[in-house]
């Protein structure tokens, strides 16, 4: 596992909010903890989104009639979500 140091700016509004929610009284002990808490966060939403797709497209497929279906190989099925 490969650790990644990063250094972020902020000011203003942002960086009051920050240290708001990292201190005695927030929810964080420190910015490292709250910054791996939002990244975490934001993975499980994407992720969310991307299963709730699928699933919109699958129930979409099975609602469809039979004979509109086309065969399509793995590959034809990767490339249309690259996109």
């Amino acid at each position: 596992m490969s650790t990644t140091t990063l250094t972020v700016r902020l000011s203003g509004a942002l960086s009051d909010f920050v240290a708001a929610n990292v201190s005695e009284d927030g929810s964080y002990e420190n910015v490292s903890e709250y910054i791996r808490d939002l990244i975490r966060r934001d993975k499980e939403r994407t992720q969310a989104m991307a299963f709730e797709r699928l699933k919109a497209e699958l129930a979409m497929a099975f609602a469809a009639p039979e004979d509109s279906y086309e065969p399509l190989s793995a590959a034809d099925v990767i490339s249309r979500h690259e996109r």
